[in-house]
């Protein structure tokens, strides 16, 4: 899991950096996409250096480099102020983790716009001595001590508190105010203008600093920005688990929450989840409150004619843990239940369609498949119809803006695709403003990071579809873990439902042969990823054999000869019958009246181009299950680099995925296996020599380069075949049964 970065910040003291440090932070939280305000707000937790508005003058003035500072220069910072990252990687999100993503729950409880003022009235029967003793009898236990501060002194305009006392206890305090009935008698004189102070958390006795913290129980929620009365309504509205809420005397109420962390990380991670809750809600909290060791307005004292008064005692919720479950069902973001007798005569409509008869939009697709089926490719086509408004695969699609997200493949390299399949689809660019790149590789996260960070940026591009390519880049855990992967793809819904867009992803299949298994099953990794997408389209690939890939060469190389010729103008129509154009062989034999030398030559470089290109065709056949359109029939598909097109001629009508167990017979399978296998590179040199071989014979090094192989491959292959042979590296034909010379 990608540890947040607020995690990083709460670990980091701003008092204790160098300012190079302090600037570091700075540029990866905006490297990382965080605000001004974020650093501002962490910023303020150093009150010595703090000046306001210095933040956002840097801020602007960072504007990336070509080494810039990271997330991970962060957590180093992080790391030497104590941080260690978690060792579980298979453990539940904690709960605070799960809530804060900013497009699963926003964090907000209360309604402004509905909020009605709660008043706060002063005590007419004041009894001072009684609200402290039940103020300390509520957040302590009577052998914890108590730091607290009646002696005060002028700072400017404000009145400050000195260090206090520390080394008496709850209990100490509550027997000495029982017994004098008077505050002064019991804890010291104080000064009425400016009131006194208390810690609510438990000392031990040696000092007054966080480190003398025993117990980190309780958490200061101040805000004065806002009316007496609207703060008190927002405290009651939220339920917040306040032990006591005392009156400040002036501008805010104090709110002392139960926390009851185990440690002080524990307490650094509740507090800043606590102050995040309150923020979204309206209160803006004074961030220097953070520390368990801070001071609170002690209750029962007078502040420049005004009372420090206890409003209340335990109020809300009665304990964190149960705040925390609160908090998590009002913000689950789950819709309310939907009586269907409202909705049967009013149903809404369908999303329309933005691959024919495949995929609505604002829906999930997966395209699976092993390797060597060009799936980069076969999206990047997808890009270009979804933009263009055409037909991918014989599919119509609904024109709009795509988003290609390029996990793999370098930014060159994506670029010169794109333009190469513009040129072999013959597509003028009309609408080259509808596709948008993000290219990723090196820069890759896990999904549940990357999505908050993509739905910013795309939030105002209105994609029709935003296609990932691969998947296997941003997988967050363990393919094989069913609960890790239904979040992981818990991302992809996110993607649909805030930014309205279809998403498109690609996955491998897992290892071995897969004709075996439906398509539904090939997919690497947990099952979640064949049941969770809308439509599922499997790429299985089919094994062309010598009959059939003497065909696919017969129509490549014959198709090549139309082009040169109609190129070059020639008459060849009516010196070519139609079962000539079926053969590349009698096709030139019909032509050769009207090629010169000279033209013969090119013709034979466009025919040994075109068989080389015929070797290469890979045949495949798409299956695959859809959760909203009528099931899918398969559909066989040509892969002729760089492009997939339909086999609308039937070439591979018949053919067949490979056999996932070539070895469950025993004995002649093997040997089966290993016959195939030479066949194939006999097949390979035979329609190698056709091509270069005028009458002459052909050289390895012809050879070799035309087959796209080695010449040591080349010579072991003419041995094997019957009837070439290899005189001083010049091959020739024999009879068979001949011996070579």
């Amino acid at each position: 899991m990608t540890t947040p970065l607020p995690e990083f910040l709460a670990a980091i003291d701003p008092a204790s950096l160098s300012y190079e440090d302090w600037v570091h932070v700075g540029m990866a939280l905006k490297h990382e996409g965080m605000t001004a305000e974020d650093w501002d707000q962490w910023s303020q937790r150093d009150s010595r250096r703090y000046k306001q508005g210095e933040c956002a003058r840097k801020w602007n003035g960072f504007n990336g480099a070509p080494t810039p500072i990271t997330a991970g220069t962060l957590c180093e910072i992080a790391k030497r102020h104590g941080w260690q990252p978690r060792r579980d990687e298979g453990r539940a999100y904690e709960w605070n983790e799960t809530i804060a993503t900013p497009y699963e729950a926003d964090l907000r409880v209360v309604d402004s716009t509905w909020l009605e003022d709660a008043e706060v009235t002063e005590p007419g029967n004041w009894k001072p001595v009684d609200e402290l003793i039940l103020y300390l009898r509520t957040l302590f236990q009577s052998d914890e001590y108590v730091g607290y501060v009646m002696e005060s002194w002028q700072n400017g305009d404000r009145w400050a508190p000195k260090r206090g006392s520390y080394s008496r206890t709850a209990g100490e305090l509550i027997e000495e105010l029982g017994r004098t009935k008077d505050m002064g008698a019991a804890l010291g004189d104080y000064n009425a203008e400016a009131g006194a102070w208390i810690r609510f958390n438990p000392l031990d006795g040696e000092g007054i600093r966080d480190q003398n913290i025993t117990a980190y129980r309780y958490a200061l929620v101040e805000s004065d920005t806002l009316s007496i009365e609207r703060q008190s309504a927002i405290y009651e509205e939220m339920e917040l688990p306040i032990a006591a809420l005392v009156h400040s005397g002036k501008k805010s109420l104090h709110a002392i929450v139960r926390i009851d962390a185990g440690s002080k990380d524990e307490y650094r991670q509740r507090v800043n989840f606590l102050h995040e809750v309150c923020r979204k809600n309206g209160l803006e909290i004074d961030t220097q409150n953070k520390n368990p060791s801070r001071l609170s307005r002690m209750p029962g004292v007078l502040r420049d004619g005004h009372k420090q008064f206890l409003v209340s005692t335990s109020k809300g919720k009665a304990s964190w843990d149960e705040w925390k479950d609160w908090i998590e069902e009002v913000n689950d973001n789950l819709p309310d239940f939907e009586p269907l007798v409202d909705l049967f005569d009013n149903l809404p409509p369908l999303a329309p369609s933005l691959i024919e008869n495949i995929l609505r939009s604002g829906h999930k697709c997966l395209l699976a498949g092993p390797s060597k089926a060009g799936k980069s490719y076969l999206l990047l086509e997808l890009v270009i119809a979804i933009a263009e408004g055409r037909k991918w695969l014989g599919w119509q699609c609904s024109q709009g803006r795509v988003l290609y997200v390029n996990l793999e493949l370098d930014r060159a390299s994506c670029l010169h695709r794109l333009k190469n399949l513009y040129a072999s689809l013959g597509y003028e660019t009309q609408a080259l403003h509808n596709i948008d790149l993000w290219n990723l590789r090196g820069k890759a996260q896990q999904m549940d990071a990357l999505a908050p960070k993509l739905i910013r940026r795309a939030m105002k591009r209105k994609y029709a579809a935003i296609i990932i390519d691969p998947i296997y880049k941003v997988i967050t855990g363990d393919e094989n873990s069913a609960d890790k992967m239904a979040h992981f793809h818990n991302q992809f819904d996110c993607l649909c439902s805030v930014l309205g867009a279809s998403v498109i992803y690609c996955h491998h299949h897992s290892k071995g042969a897969q004709g075996g298994k439906a398509s539904q099953d090939r997919s690497s990794g947990s099952g979640v990823f064949n049941r969770d997408p809308d439509a599922l389209l499997d790429l299985i690939e089919l094994v062309i054999n010598e009959d059939r890939r003497k065909v696919i060469n017969n129509r490549v190389v014959c198709k090549a000869i139309i082009d040169f010729l109609n190129e070059q103008k020639l008459p060849w129509e009516p010196l070519v019958g139609q079962d000539d154009m079926l053969v590349p062989t009698h096709f030139v034999n019909a032509i050769q009246g009207i090629l010169n030398s000279e033209k013969q030559a090119w013709l034979r470089a466009v025919i040994r181009a075109a068989e080389c290109q015929a070797g290469n065709v890979t045949g495949w056949r798409m299956e695959g299950t859809l959760r909203e359109f009528a099931p899918l029939k398969p559909v066989n598909i040509l892969f002729r680099y760089p492009l997939h097109t339909l086999d609308l001629e039937g070439l591979l009508e018949g053919a067949e995925p490979e056999d996932p167990n070539p070895y469950r017979r025993k004995g002649g399978p093997k040997r089966d296996i290993k016959d195939s296998n030479k066949q194939t590179r006999i097949d390979a040199i035979e329609a190698a020599f056709a091509s270069v071989n005028w009458g002459k014979g052909a050289t390895i090094g012809e050879l070799a380069q035309h087959m796209a192989k080695t010449e040591q491959h080349v010579r072991k292959v003419v041995k094997e075949h019957p009837t070439l042979t290899s005189i001083k590296g010049m091959v020739t034909r024999v009879q068979e049964g001949e011996t070579d010379v």
